[in-house]
């Protein structure tokens, strides 16, 4: 017995085109579409973007871009200074794997914040 759940896609402000919008819509898909107001209207529909999945949608997708952002910061992604594919990807898991670790901290720390 299969449940049939709802398609969404989340995506960035450079996704919020007409078109691209459109088309999701045609497939049955819900584009959860940062919307991008910055002098023209947005393609992505308001009744969407006033939703409650739509705003849990978006601190998702922010919450998995900080890790990339950590990463290209203070992690060394920005620049690689090693040469080929294998050690290129060897170093963004190893900075991916210090984020990881960074971010286990400061929730360790919330969390002693919280029992006393």
């Amino acid at each position: 017995m299969s449940v049939h759940r709802p398609f969404t896609l989340g995506a960035d402000k450079g996704y919020d085109a007409a078109e691209f919008v459109g088309e999701l819509q045609r497939l049955n898909v819900t584009p959860h579409v940062a919307q991008n107001k910055w002098g023209r209207r947005s393609a992505a529909p308001d009744e969407i973007a006033q939703s409650a999945n739509y705003g849990a949608s978006m601190q998702y997708r922010k919450r998995s871009e900080q890790g990339f952002g950590w990463a290209k910061t203070i992690g060394q992604v920005r620049q690689v200074m090693v040469r080929w594919i294998a050690k290129v990807a060897q170093m963004f898991v190893l900075n991916m794997a210090a984020y990881n670790l960074v971010s286990m901290r400061a929730l360790g720390q919330v969390r002693l914040q919280g029992t006393r």
